[in-house]
């Protein structure tokens, strides 16, 4: 069941919102009146607990298709029955409610709508090109808002770094597409490479590559980031790795290695967050 909702995912998007939190939603905010904020635990937790929903559910609808794609993490994950996973996947939508009714009727609403898209994209967007990939992109980003909205924290830099990761996770989602082709082949998934090609996804891959460059300097010459900028030319150093790959790229190894890519820059993104203030933490405190 941990391999199913991805666990380690999870532990990730928890860390993040709790860093997006203290550094740059409520950076005025003593860290431990921000750690220790029941409210913002509540959503947190309703975040998580949808997300592990939408993972269930996703591997649900996608059984077939992994089956192809990833032939021994789907056997482990069939060690759980169906019947078992439906049920913990309307647990966890109902924990995510309870969680969010803590907080504000608000709270309910956004995350019930939340969980129902992520159930749409499952069962209908994902097969779909352009779509499936833009919706997935938000959903990802989707539970930062909710901290953001409770913080009323309207900055332009915050925008700024969102459009950075929503861009990150277009990029994934269209690496996957490559990786999965052949399930999406045989299970008539129309995706960017399979009705356009893989030529195609990869011009795209670049061209999205490039546009994170807008982001990225605006963060390191017009914002206040620390040393977070070591970060941003660091990231910028990484696709430019990525996209010499990516064109080299032939097989699903290699299409892996640049998941695997993509997701090193993101999750050692969500830990460079704390060099926007290196002392901030250790200065608040106490």
């Amino acid at each position: 069941m941990v391999s199913i909702v991805r666990g380690y995912n999870i532990l990730i998007i928890i860390l993040a919102q709790y860093l997006t939190s203290v550094y740059i939603l409520a950076p005025e905010l003593p860290v431990r009146k921000v750690i220790f904020d029941v409210n913002l635990l509540m959503l947190v937790l309703a975040s998580a607990s949808a997300i592990a929903a939408g993972y269930i559910i996703n591997s649900f609808y996608d059984s077939e298709k992994d089956l192809i794609n990833r032939p021994r993490k789907t056997m482990l994950d069939k060690l759980v029955s169906q019947r078992t996973k439906l049920s913990t996947y309307f647990v966890l939508n109902f924990l995510s409610v309870f969680f969010a009714s803590y907080v504000s009727f608000r709270a309910v609403a956004f995350f019930s709508i939340y969980i129902f898209a992520i159930w749409f994209y499952s069962h209908k967007l994902k097969k779909y090109p352009f779509v499936g990939n833009i919706t997935a992109a938000i959903l990802a980003v989707v539970p930062f808002f909710a901290v953001f909205i409770y913080y009323r924290n309207f900055d332009l830099v915050i925008f700024v770094h969102a459009t950075f990761l929503f861009l990150l996770i277009a990029m994934r989602e269209l690496v996957k597409d490559l990786e999965n082709l052949k399930g999406d082949l045989v299970q008539n998934y129309k995706t960017i490479p399979v009705i356009y090609g893989t030529q195609t996804a990869k011009i795209m891959l670049t061209i999205l590559s490039v546009l994170t460059l807008v982001p990225t300097m605006l963060l390191i010459f017009k914002f206040e980031i620390g040393y977070m900028y070591l970060f941003f030319f660091g990231s910028i150093l990484a696709l430019m790795v990525f996209v010499g790959i990516l064109w080299m790229s032939k097989r699903k190894l290699h299409y892996l290695i640049l998941h695997n890519i993509l997701k090193f820059v993101i999750v050692i993104g969500v830990f460079s967050i704390v060099l926007i203030d290196i002392n901030l933490l250790l200065n608040r405190l106490f």
